[in-house]
């Protein structure tokens, strides 16, 4: 229960702290391919978290 307590903690201060439209324009600035890994690995993490939560039901 801690556990997940401090994910969901995590991803709502990750949420308020960082703006969809900063993190696009950080993204923009750093570059494609950076821009495309970094997509590439929350979208893996995404899956990850989703499977773990599907697999304990």
């Amino acid at each position: 229960m801690t556990n997940k307590l401090s994910l969901v903690t995590g991803l709502i201060s990750l949420s308020v702290l960082l703006s969809s439209c900063e993190v696009i324009g950080a993204i923009f600035k750093t570059g494609l391919w950076t821009g495309v890994i970094i997509v590439a690995i929350i979208i893996a993490v995404v899956i990850f978290i989703a499977r773990k939560f599907s697999s304990k039901k």
